[in-house]
């Protein structure tokens, strides 16, 4: 039977976790309380410390009886990551925590399905939260006051998160069936390119369109990874031009691993290769004044990527595409990568983008299962576009 995980310290927080328990128990849930502290229970659990703490790869003494809290929180991360990816009887998870349950729960919730149930009731939830959140799709639900003992308004909080994941665990979201996934990859500059593609491609493919914004191409990725998608058309590879020049919406080191680990269909370009994202111009680093910036809003400045720059960009994505064994077809739109990359406008720069275009096909290492393919065209026009979902239809076929 399918349990609602009901997860806290029940060293400092186990009044809380037994309202909690109780309370989704009360809306129809089945409720198994994990205790996750590192000293002794205050009330009674299903799953005892020590039993998620065994899940450690070095065993429960590295979690439990150490003196230092950040390694004992650190260690009890790690333990509850393993322990409940173990599970198979997993309907939902809720937790409560300050910052180090949140922590180690978060750790936990992010490992599982997309889709599963996930509450985090957190003193923390009102601020930053993308270190707990990060491409999981956790609720993270704010506490308001902090957790040290039950009041009128705790009690309203922790009723209320109850009722909802109960509900969420009582009646799922059914099953994606019928046309297979796709995920695409599209920035501002890049919209009726992608948006065509999509058209184009969506009476045969659920096609599932990612912001190219650092978590837009891991969320994309983690799906790649976990085989909920039939293919990717990475027209917008920005994300990369931030990760290599302090930019604010970066990729991680692992963008395209899933390409390489899954060998799925992959259809890439290099839309919006020509900016890295910075926020409000006092913002920008100083080592990058008078370089050519387009204000996109009060609160995004673009800066232009130079010859250089586009060099060392075309030269990282294409080490990274050679090391791919899936079928790759990579489209270069010669007559520029983004909106603003146009001749007449704000970024056009011929020069920069001829050195990013050679430096991939110098390194991507074409083979008859990865190919480069130059295109006299715009990455807007619709003929491009039309090229891009052509070639993904061709390579799915191998």
């Amino acid at each position: 039977m399918k349990r609602i995980y009901v997860v806290g310290t029940a060293d400092t927080k186990g009044e809380e976790l037994a309202f909690l328990a109780d309370a989704v128990a009360a809306a129809g849930g089945t409720a198994a309380r994990v205790d996750i502290g590192t000293r002794g229970a205050t009330v009674p659990v299903d799953v005892a410390a020590s039993e998620v703490a065994a899940h450690h790869p070095d065993g429960a003494g590295a979690v439990l009886g150490v003196d230092d809290r950040g390694t004992a929180v650190a260690g009890m991360g790690v333990a509850f990551t393993r322990f409940i990816r173990s599970r198979d009887d997993v309907a939902g998870v809720i937790g409560i925590g300050g910052g180090g349950g949140t922590s180690i729960i978060t750790a936990g919730m992010r490992v599982l399905p997309l889709g599963l149930p996930k509450i985090m009731v957190s003193t923390l939830a009102s601020g930053d939260t993308a270190p707990y959140v990060d491409v999981s799709d956790i609720i993270m639900m704010p506490s308001v006051t902090d957790m040290a003992g039950l009041n009128r308004l705790s009690r309203v909080v922790l009723h209320n998160a109850a009722q909802a994941i109960a509900g969420m665990a009582a009646k799922p979201a059914p099953s994606a069936g019928g046309k297979p996934a796709l995920g695409l990859t599209m920035f501002g500059v890049t919209t009726p390119c992608v948006t065509a593609i999509a058209d184009r491609l969506r009476a045969d493919y659920d096609c599932l369109v990612f912001h190219a914004t650092g978590t837009g191409g891991r969320s994309m990725e983690k799906l790649a990874d976990s085989g909920l998608l039939a293919g990717v058309l990475d027209i917008t590879t920005t994300e990369v031009c931030d990760l290599l020049f302090g930019g604010v919406l970066p990729a991680t080191e692992d963008r395209f691993g899933a390409i390489a680990r899954t060998k799925l269909p992959y259809v890439g370009s290099v839309g919006a290769l020509d900016m890295v994202n910075f926020r409000a111009p006092p913002t920008i680093p100083e080592k990058y004044r008078g370089r050519l910036f387009y204000e996109h809003n009060p609160n995004v400045t673009l800066m232009r990527t130079t010859a250089d720059e586009c060099r060392k960009i075309g030269e990282w994505i294409g080490t990274r595409l050679a090391a791919c064994e899936g079928p790759i077809s990579f489209l270069i739109p010669e007559k520029g990568v983004s909106a603003l990359d146009i001749e007449g406008g704000a970024f056009f720069d011929a020069k920069a983008d001829a050195a990013l275009f050679e430096a991939i096909e110098r390194t991507i290492k074409p083979t008859k299962n990865r190919t480069v393919t130059r295109l006299p065209l715009h990455i807007n026009d619709p003929a491009f576009a039309e090229a891009a979902a052509e070639a993904f239809l061709d390579i799915a076929k191998k």
